[in-house]
């Protein structure tokens, strides 16, 4: 069995760095997930006791009343910590600079998707997932659409 400081990789990509006892996280460690946010708790028989989730832009999360995107507040993290765009110029998403969407793809916030083949890519073209049922369905319904280009 797997025991002191080590880490392991999921299938998933998701990797965890910390210690470990009779082949469980136990103690310090921390999951760093694709996508750049990374969990860091205190694990008990692999369970964590206290931890906070570290977002990819620089927000967190962690044992305390979340505030961001709450009903009250509706602004990204990138608009509450670098402030607002200027007129005229929307923010359809969290990133400062959204690139173009892909014909017939979505943005659903860490990339692009694909209707046709359900992959979720980066906004690098990097696969991400394969999206299920009620990721699909909730894509179509929420998320934006590239906007569709005039037939010849």
């Amino acid at each position: 069995r797997m025991e002191g400081h080590g880490s392991y990789k999921l299938p998933t990509g998701t990797e965890y760095r910390g210690q470990l006892w009779d082949g469980m996280f136990h103690g310090e460690g921390e999951l760093l997930f694709p996508g750049d946010s990374t969990y860091r708790a205190l694990w008990h028989r692999g369970v964590p006791a206290q931890g906070k989730y570290y977002f990819a832009d620089g927000s967190e999360y962690g044992d305390k009343k979340w505030y961001y995107c709450d009903g009250y507040d509706r602004r990204f993290f990138t608009e509450i910590s670098s402030g607002f765009q200027p007129p005229g110029i929307p923010q359809f998403t969290n990133l400062e600079l959204p690139g173009k969407i892909p014909e017939g793809c979505y943005d659903c916030g860490d990339g692009f998707y694909n209707p046709e083949t359900k992959v979720v890519v980066d906004y690098k073209g990097r696969f991400l997932r394969n999206a299920d049922a009620d990721e699909h369905e909730w894509i179509i319904r929420t998320c934006r659409k590239a906007e569709l280009k005039p037939k010849p």
